[in-house]
């Protein structure tokens, strides 16, 4: 009997229009069948090297004035982008880089947070430990919300409709409802918390930058569950999740990432970053891994299974460019960058003074 085989369109899965063979006849399905699949497997993984190689600076968003800045976000439902901008937050069209609208008085704003049903949005505010609750069409403050001491990194939980502040000074995590604004309570990580994910458990994973680990937690009960300890990563900032085989992606300050069991904490593999790593994000259409280096560039990681991962070539950036979103809709990476003048402190104990130069500052489009 004739074996007749196809692919089903775009899924590279084999589907056999008779099944009823004879017992050699079997094996020799079988083996065609591992053929086949590895063919699949190998222009899945060509089709990730291609999408690398092609990944460049293709645009540049100018923003005015000279301040500082920290976090980016995209909203890739309302093709916004949140840019933090030291007192201020930039809003810019995400297609185009027009500039849509300006949030004032955010002193020390850290990161922004977005709560797409409910048409709200959130800003760190570091310098008043507050957080700024505001519409997301008009960009009015609706109110200010009393946090934890140093509010940093600030992100949204679509499962418990909550937002979450990273407090700095007083080592704890602030739940906000995101409808109400109103304080949901605290979670005590006692530490520092930088990048955060949602796993595929529903719990939330955050990096500790002062304790070199992972903090897992109920969005729900606030309760932490577990820590899941760093051996190689130092001071741990960017993070990244793919839910699909359950494996996080950390890197830190010693241009060093690890991949890790998100059930388990066990370390699948180590590769190594650039250096000023602050952000990472996961492609899931194309698996791949970035993660955001201030030297100038993106490291680039290709997961061919849940257990296999191999370093592409890097993207170069621009140097402080250090900090990244990715925009689910178009892949696209956003990064923040200008050029940076650092005099040395007069006091060798006291850090570097760091000088945006007036008219530098930009946000970079990566993309193929």
């Amino acid at each position: 009997m004739t074996l007749a085989v196809r692919f089903a369109p775009f899924k590279g899965v084999l589907i056999e229009t008779k099944t009823a063979l004879h017992p050699m006849k079997y094996e020799k399905r079988t083996g065609m069948k591992k053929i086949v699949m590895l063919v699949a497997l190998s222009l899945g993984a060509q089709a990730g090297l291609a999408h690398a190689a092609d990944l460049k600076v293709q645009n540049r968003y100018s923003i005015p004035g000279h301040d500082g800045w920290d976090y980016i976000t995209v909203d890739s439902i309302n093709r916004r982008v949140y840019v933090s901008h030291s007192v201020r937050v930039n809003v810019l069209d995400a297609d185009t880089g027009a500039a849509v609208g300006i949030i004032e008085d955010t002193p020390g704003v850290h990161g922004i947070a977005i709560a797409p049903n409910q048409k709200h949005g959130f800003t760190s505010n570091g310098k008043e430990d507050k957080v700024s609750m505001f519409d997301i069409i008009t960009l009015a403050v609706i109110k200010k919300i009393e946090v934890g001491g140093g509010p940093d990194g600030i992100y949204f939980d679509a499962g418990s409709q909550r937002v979450f502040t990273n407090n700095h000074h007083s080592h704890d995590i602030t739940a906000i409802d995101a409808a109400t604004g109103e304080v949901a309570g605290t979670v005590h990580v006692e530490g520092n918390g930088e990048g955060a994910v949602t796993g595929k458990d529903g719990l939330i994973y955050v990096a500790l930058e002062d304790k070199n680990e992972i903090a897992v937690f109920d969005p729900k009960t606030l309760q932490v569950k577990r820590h899941l300890p760093l051996d190689g990563v130092t001071a741990p900032t960017g993070l990244a999740v793919d839910t699909k085989t359950n494996r996080l992606f950390v890197g830190g300050h010693n241009k060093t990432m690890l991949v890790l069991d998100a059930a388990t904490g066990k370390r699948i593999v180590s590769l190594s970053t650039g250096s000023g790593t602050d952000a990472a994000g996961f492609d899931p259409r194309n698996h791949l891994v970035f993660f955001s280096n201030g030297e100038g560039n993106l490291t680039v990681i290709q997961e061919k299974s849940s257990n296999d991962y191999v370093a592409l070539p890097s993207v170069t950036t621009q140097k402080s460019a250090k900090t990244m979103a990715l925009d689910g809709k178009t892949g696209k990476i956003f990064l923040p960058a200008a050029e940076v003048v650092n005099t040395p402190a007069s006091d060798p104990s006291q850090k570097p003074k760091h000088t945006v130069t007036d008219g530098t500052f930009c946000v970079l489009v990566v993309g193929k």
